[in-house]
């Protein structure tokens, strides 16, 4: 049976069309009008009025992910189901290696969280934990598991954070094999010196991770990664990007013409960093790293979503319990009442990334859909290698596809989202636009309110070559 999908508006990274939607099976096979083409056991999907977008793709999750003394609440069904509401189809989540062991054993593991749970597409990024020169003789090989990006820390000391000379060695060799390296770029030397002081003053109220975490220690990171991008030639995609002088750094780079990109996250195009200065423990509900920070910095975010600084826009989703305490809950922010050192970071977002960047984006006038389709979705699947695959409305790619609503207004609420959590960081926030049918390769998962997937329809989709530097 085919699907036709009739009488919307097709938005994609380039242009914008009045069009039909052609599926068999699983792909995408004509765009036009099929009017008199129209076969009787075809399955008519009504667009009027809607606009048909490529599914979104989440390029940084943690699903099923032990961190700060627990794991993330969301595991690979429940945070699949919630993604597929929101209007993303594809993500690409972070294996980590486990000390001791090899970065091709960490994929595996994070290959079997999924396996029998995933109800969208997915593919994976390594972390690399242990550092060895075994690790990085190992980067060629990891393409065989359909993997081609590998991150680096430069924060967290004394768990994950490599110093200078392991990142250039790590860069040279991705760069070499044709991969794509990723760091989180905050420097971890500052934050632990900083965190050692605030915390022999006693100094544990939330607040006090943004001091930790202060713009100028992310910044400082960020220009040196883009430093080590003109030393070693190497392209570098950073991640989480929150500081307007990091931003700054990185289009220096870029106008240098040099293989640095950009990510931002959702929250940060809302949040600034009065939210985790909410009375008492209530504050913990925003604490992530690095942090959202000043309005001066959110300006420089927006303003680089329009101008070609950032090239994606994720999640970095990490839900934690805010109440982990209550019978049948794993143990949660709660872990760091008594300081903010001790909070396991991380906030959910994965479903309410595509509505948030669209009416901040769209609706606040900073971007146009095709922009919006680029930020959302083309720009990820083509840095990481999953175009034309995923990414597009065109012949031959996945029949992943939303059908959004740009009128459709939408509180934002914990009480209703899909996200195992029980908070929500826009807690409240009416956003303009949202998805109201969503299908991965042709089959519908999201009609409405009405939950039409099921565990195991989702694939490991891998990543063997080189994706485009943008």
């Amino acid at each position: 049976m085919r699907t036709i999908i009739r009488g919307g508006t097709i938005v994609g990274a380039g242009d914008t069309v009045a069009a039909d939607v052609l599926i068999e099976g699983e792909k995408i096979t004509a765009i036009g009008n099929f009017d008199a083409q129209t076969r009787s056991d075809d399955q008519i999907v009504d667009a009027s009025g809607l606009l048909v977008m490529p599914g979104g793709i989440d390029p940084h999750t943690h699903l099923d992910m032990p961190f700060g003394g627990t794991r993330s609440t969301d595991d690979f069904f429940t945070g699949h189901r919630a993604a597929a509401f929101g209007g993303t189809t594809t993500h690409i989540d972070f294996a980590i290696q486990t000390r001791g062991e090899s970065l091709a054993d960490g994929i595996r593991v994070w290959k079997a969280k999924a396996e029998g749970k995933a109800v969208i597409d997915y593919s994976f990024h390594i972390s690399v934990v242990d550092l060895t020169d075994e690790t990085i003789a190992e980067i060629p090989s990891l393409r065989r598991e359909g993997v081609s990006s590998i991150k680096v820390f430069l924060a967290y000391k004394n768990q994950f954070q490599i110093d200078d000379t392991a990142f250039l060695k790590i860069l040279g060799a991705a760069g070499e094999a044709g991969m794509l390296t990723l760091v989180h770029a905050e420097n971890g030397d500052a934050i632990a010196l900083i965190s050692e002081r605030l915390l022999a003053e006693g100094k544990n109220d939330m607040k006090y991770h943004n001091i930790a975490h202060s713009a100028v220690i992310e910044a400082e990171a960020t220009s040196r990664a883009v430093d080590f991008v003109e030393i070693s030639g190497s392209p570098l995609y950073i991640v989480h990007v929150a500081s307007g002088q990091g931003l700054q750094a990185i289009r220096r780079g870029r106008l240098k013409g040099l293989p640095v990109m950009a990510e931002t996250c959702s929250q940060y195009l809302t949040l600034t960093d009065k939210a985790v200065e909410t009375g008492g423990f209530e504050g913990a509900k925003y604490i992530c790293s690095p942090p959202a920070k000043s309005a001066w910095d959110q300006s420089v975010i927006h303003e680089c979503l329009a101008d070609g600084t950032i090239q994606t826009v994720a999640t970095d989703h990490c839900p934690f319990w805010f109440d982990g305490a209550r019978e049948g809950r794993i143990a949660g922010k709660e872990l760091g009442k008594s300081s903010w050192a001790k909070v396991p970071n991380g906030v959910p977002g994965i479903e309410d990334r595509f509505a948030v960047l669209w009416h901040v984006g769209v609706n606040g006038g900073l971007i146009n859909p095709e922009r919006f389709v680029a930020l959302a979705s083309t720009n990820a699947a083509k840095i990481f290698g999953l175009y034309p695959r995923k990414g597009a409305i065109s012949v031959g790619s996945d029949a992943d596809i939303v059908l959004f609503d740009s009128k459709k207004k939408h509180k934002i609420s914990a009480g209703s989202h899909h996200m195992n959590v029980d908070y929500n960081v826009y807690e409240g926030l009416e956003v303009t636009g949202w998805p109201v049918r969503v299908l991965v390769r042709g089959r519908t998962l999201v009609e409405g309110e009405r939950w039409l997937g099921e565990a195991g329809l989702g694939k490991f989709v891998p990543r063997f070559g080189t994706g485009m530097v943008l």
